[in-house]
């Protein structure tokens, strides 16, 4: 997984080209796709939970964005100052900020896992002469929440391991103010009995498929987040308890006033402006697909050590 997706020179996420989108070579979509208005909507909807005066004080600290397509780019915004740090660059997050990713967490290298004989029993890739093959591991470390003592015959767990520990390298920056990720996700009981299958899939040319070993580094492998992992991380770094929103739900519930103020000014037409609103928005498309989950922590913790967000 990790090679797969972030091998200099060889993985997914480190090949040049688009990857998102709808022009050639790309492979899928994102809430990106409907720029600008998504980053308006973001602005609109963290502005209001911080309030205009926080706002103005806190830096937008966006993570893991395609290069040079910042969700705030060209986008009127009430921040301090805006960046981006991308795959391979320094975590580093100081002062009241706003932390921001767009599927970020799904992103992340995940471990497998299949049920067979009685134990759980983690899979791996074997290199043999010009192919890849699944195999069977050690389980070792499971992850931080127990595995069903018993699930029924070749159950899959896919647990994104990856990304709780990115959550907490996030959370443990001397930084004080909001975490917000949009992404998809489930929490540990649908994962660990609700998806016999896994929930990993793979991603090429605007097609999904269930083959994870077919075209290394040239397609994008993803599975759910687990969200319970991502809200632990969170509390132990101090921040108060994290909210679970559907995307259609945060956007409504927290860039209302954006929102009617759009729709009010292209009132008797579908202007591309309401297209994106209803492509983020609408629960067939992107609305009951995405969450958004988001906390604060107003007080800054003790100092980290400067990390680099990697898989």
């Amino acid at each position: 997984m990790d090679v797969a997706l972030y091998e200099p020179g060889a993985g997914y996420y480190r090949r040049a080209g688009p990857r998102i989108g709808y022009g050639p070579g790309t492979d899928f979509l994102t809430a990106t796709a409907s720029a600008p208005i998504f980053g308006k909507v973001v602005a609109a909807a963290c502005g209001r939970i911080l309030g205009p005066e926080t706002a103005a004080q806190s830096q937008f600290v966006e993570i893991g964005a395609e290069p040079g397509v910042g969700v705030l780019r060209g986008v009127p915004h009430p921040f301090k100052s805006v960046r981006q740090v991308g795959i391979g660059e320094p975590l580093r997050i100081e002062g009241p900020s706003v932390v921001f990713s767009n599927e970020l967490f799904d992103a992340q290298p995940f471990r497998r896992f299949r049920f067979r004989d009685g134990s759980w029993r983690e899979l791996g890739v074997s290199v043999g002469p010009g192919a890849l093959a699944e195999v069977e591991l050690d389980p070792g470390d499971l992850g931080p929440a127990p595995f069903p003592a018993s699930a029924s015959e070749g159950y899959v767990i896919d647990a994104p391991l990856a990304s709780a520990a990115l959550a907490r390298r996030i959370a443990e920056e001397p930084w004080s103010g909001l975490f917000l990720a949009l992404d998809y996700g489930k929490s540990w009981e649908e994962i660990a009995f609700e998806t016999p299958a896994g929930t990993a899939r793979a991603y090429h040319g605007h097609s999904q498929g269930n083959d994870l070993l077919e075209r290394p580094g040239e397609q994008d492998l993803t599975c759910h987040v687990c969200w319970d992992w991502i809200a632990e991380a969170l509390r132990d770094s101090g921040f108060a308890e994290p909210r679970l929103e559907s995307q259609e739900a945060f956007f409504t519930l927290h860039s209302g006033e954006f929102l009617s103020a759009v729709t009010a000014s292209e009132a008797g037409r579908m202007s591309r402006e309401k297209l994106s609103i209803l492509q983020l928005l609408h629960p067939a498309h992107m609305g009951q697909k995405f969450q958004a989950m988001w906390a604060m922590r107003p007080v800054v913790g003790s100092t980290a050590d400067s990390h680099r967000l990697q898989a």
